[in-house]
């Protein structure tokens, strides 16, 4: 894994090709240290990419088979942080995939905000086939997804394709050219105020908005000095200030 940061925007690729980008553990630790340099002032886009050919395999079986339950159970709980941590913060999350993703995979992808996928790429939820279940993963996908549209694919492990994982709601755009599409939605999520893009994203993560909470923190954002800068920035015809 490597993460890089540039111009309000940092990049967790993960990089560990000889296994297929299995989530050892190994590489959930350094995605976490990818995650803490994504937490310095500054970055307002996280995207997870990988290198080719895999995005992710899922889990390292060759570590897990024969693992003691203590170092099940601390794989396991650097997992739920990693999923936790993509899903919560600041600044929204895009997945990149150019390549296939297969159980634990589909869930670090599914923690994204906004999700990204060459029409090419497949999916499967293998767990049953090897005797376990989608469980850690099954948080941030059935947050996407109605459980009917994912029954099968949970209960057959068979894989399916790109089209069919955006139907399910589990990818948010198919696209060609993936970073190109990337690079769009960074520009967008860029040209908005960086406390009311931080609001947005946690409105869209809540169960049910409350609308006393909501009005509430719709008055707040409306008198703030971010809002009086786009209002200004907006009669005034020229970029505000976060843009410059």
């Amino acid at each position: 894994m490597h993460c890089s940061v540039e111009g309000g925007v940092a990049t967790i690729t993960l990089d560990s090709p000889g296994n297929r980008n299995a989530l050892s553990r190994q590489l959930l630790e350094e995605l976490h240290v990818g995650l803490d340099r994504t937490e310095q002032a500054g970055v307002r886009v996280i995207v997870l990419t990988h290198t080719a050919p895999v995005f992710c395999a899922g889990a390292d079986l060759k570590e897990r088979s024969g693992a003691g339950s203590a170092a099940i159970a601390s794989s396991s709980s650097l997992m739920v942080r990693a999923i936790e941590r993509l899903g919560s913060g600041n600044a929204p999350t895009i997945a990149a995939v150019n390549g296939p993703v297969r159980a634990g995979g589909v869930g670090l992808m599914a923690a994204c905000d906004l999700v990204v996928v060459h029409p090419t790429v497949t999916f499967a939820f293998t767990e049953v086939r090897i005797g376990v279940a989608p469980a850690i993963i099954s948080v941030p996908i059935l947050a996407r997804c109605g459980w009917s549209k994912l029954a099968a694919s949970f209960l057959t492990g068979e894989a399916f394709d790109a089209t069919t994982a955006r139907d399910m709601g589990l990818v948010t755009h198919v696209a060609d050219d993936v970073a190109a599409t990337v690079g769009t939605l960074v520009g967008g999520i860029l040209a908005g105020g960086p406390s009311a893009v931080a609001a947005t994203r946690r409105i869209l993560r809540s169960a049910a908005p409350n609308m006393t909470e909501m009005q509430a923190l719709s008055e707040a954002l409306f008198n703030s000095p971010e809002a009086a800068e786009g209002m200004r920035a907006f009669a005034a015809k020229s970029p505000p200030a976060w843009s410059v």
